[in-house]
């Protein structure tokens, strides 16, 4: 039997090998995977990008990450939000977006890396996070309607149109006309465009780059009508100025926080991701509800032609823990509350009105409830239209905002409000008490060592020892300071300034060197004295003593 042998022209139909084939054929298969990994990424960058420029067209609270955002802090759990108030302070929203972005990127790195195998599901999977962003862009309190969930579908297109494209140069080009998933050949010779791939990486990248800048600076020139209203407003002086801060209110004591809190250091602390920039010039506040005789809708210039007040008054949020750094003083303008109330036929539950709770509504959508009774009862609750001397700062709720002397923000500062419901509590739960927090939330007693700092390590001797304590609404009358196990011995208080502002104190410690622990406790005016419980924030404020630990040296 003769030698078997290939047919002559065999070896003419089998292709040349070129370099670059070669090249390809030894790349290893992690390398391209790799690629297609990337190749999510841009393609998430690309629906970032490109929802931001949509969002320009709608609204700047439309766009995915702050859409996702405000839905995650709706149902972030009361105990979640307060560790992160704790850990993070004011700026727990930066890190939230940033966790929702990471989180965004690890999704299209697999979407990249399952797309290699299956062009069109990563591309679909792409798609998916368009339907998450635009569900709730749409289920926001604060939604305009269906358009807000433009912004993210635009970008989901958008995002995967790019990874089908990149991933298309990265595997061996299909049959025209082909409608199903291609799975990724085994051979490590399959060809693949690099040059292509290069190409079109590039400039996806570029556009979505550009795209993102484009739409956050068009995002930025939706808010100078409103940065022009706050520049042309000029506050007139008030009917009823607030008197002089007394000598000796504030203490010269370095460490001790300032009497007066700026605007650029008084705490912040809300769920809006996008501090909502709204024109006074278009900006309306609707009254109306159970009990309202004469329902009224008015401009801000409507407010400012009223008589003004002017008043000092210490705002406290429920999340401060003890010892914290949310609370902050500040002088106040705007309209009373009350009588704005009464000129619309309001009375007070304990006069026969038929409504306790007031609801403020907010431009993006919160809701807060105070007490009727309390909003009515001589205290200077105001429709605040300026702060320490100018119109409020955007953060703190320009145009207009509420602040309720002796309540809680959450049941009382309504910031950027745009409506006032008289309703009762029985028939309505706004949003933090629909997240088990109090309906009611007086100001807990409350005093904080400023200095020295915990683990500070003052010298032996002389030191001095300063607070704030603050009882809005009844007053600091003592304020007491133990040393260890020692006994209490009062502090000296400062001048107060009025029943509505913190109290600073000072305490002459003649410290002896070692470790010691320093605590002070304060009793209002009423008699009710600081307990020592210790409690959480949650549902109606934190309790307890504030102590530091020192070496003295």
């Amino acid at each position: 039997m003769g030698e078997l042998t290939n047919p002559p022209d065999a070896r003419s139909r089998i292709p040349a090998v070129t370099d670059d084939e070669k090249r390809t054929r030894q790349r290893p298969g992690w390398a391209r995977r790799g690629l297609a990994a990337g190749s999510g990424v841009l393609a998430g960058v690309a629906s970032l990008g490109v929802a931001e420029l949509a969002s320009a067209a709608v609204r700047p609270e439309a766009s995915p990450v702050v859409a996702v955002g405000g839905a995650a802090i709706d149902r972030t759990p009361a105990a979640v939000k307060d560790w992160a108030i704790r850990h993070f302070g004011t700026e727990d929203k930066t890190v939230l977006q940033l966790g929702i972005l990471a989180v965004l990127m690890l999704f299209a790195l697999a979407l990249g890396a399952a797309a290699l195998r299956f062009r069109r599901t990563g591309a679909a999977g792409v798609m998916v996070f368009g339907v998450v962003g635009a569900a709730a862009a749409l289920n926001r309190p604060d939604s305009t309607g269906p358009t807000d969930a433009l912004p993210s579908l635009a970008g989901a297109l958008a995002g995967a149109a790019v990874l089908f494209l990149l991933v298309g140069r990265l595997t061996r080009p299909g049959r025209a006309g082909e409608a199903a998933d291609v799975p990724e050949v085994p051979s490590s010779g399959e060809g693949w465009d690099r040059r292509g791939f290069v190409v079109a990486a590039a400039a996806a990248a570029a556009a979505s780059v550009g795209a993102g800048v484009l739409g956050r600076s068009l995002n930025g020139v939706r808010g100078h009508a409103a940065v022009a209203s706050r520049a042309s407003i000029t506050l007139p002086r008030p009917a009823s100025p607030a008197a002089a801060v007394p000598r000796g209110a504030g203490l010269a004591i370095a460490g001790i926080s300032p009497f007066v809190t700026s605007n650029s250091d008084f705490y912040r602390v809300d769920t809006a991701l996008v501090v909502p920039k709204v024109d006074a010039s278009t900006w309306r506040l609707r009254l109306h509800g159970k009990g309202v005789a004469r329902p009224r809708t008015l401009s801000f210039d409507d407010l400012l032609r009223r008589d003004l007040v002017e008043r000092d008054i210490t705002l406290t949020c429920v999340s401060n823990e003890v010892g914290g750094p949310y609370v902050g003083n500040a002088r106040w303008i705007g309209v009373r509350l009350a009588d704005l109330l009464a000129e619309c036929g309001v009375e007070p539950p304990s006069r026969g009105g038929p409504a306790d709770q007031l609801v403020a509504r907010s431009v993006d959508g919160m809701t807060i409830g105070s007490p009727v009774e309390d909003v009515m009862d001589g205290r200077d609750a105001l429709l605040a239209l300026g702060m320490n001397g100018t119109p409020l700062p955007f953060a703190h709720g320009f145009p207009v905002r509420m602040v309720v002397p002796g309540l809680y923000g959450f049941v009382s500062a309504c910031k950027w409000i745009k409506e006032i419901e008289l309703t009762t509590f029985d028939s309505y739960d706004p949003y933090w008490v629909k997240r088990g927090w109090a309906r009611r939330a007086p100001i807990k007693t409350g005093s904080r060592i400023d200095t020295p700092k915990p683990f500070a390590r003052p010298k032996a001797g002389a030191v001095m020892v300063a607070g704030t304590a603050w009882a809005q609404h009844r007053g600091i009358d003592k304020v007491e300071i133990r040393v260890d196990d020692g006994p209490w011995q009062p502090a000296r208080l400062a001048a107060e300034d009025t029943a509505d502002t913190w109290r600073q104190w000072s305490f002459p410690w003649q410290a002896t060197q070692g470790g010691h622990t320093l605590t002070v406790r304060a009793t209002d005016r009423t008699g009710a004295r600081q307990t020592d419980k210790r409690t959480r924030t949650i549902p109606d404020g934190a309790s307890g003593w504030h102590s530091v630990v020192v070496t003295v040296d």
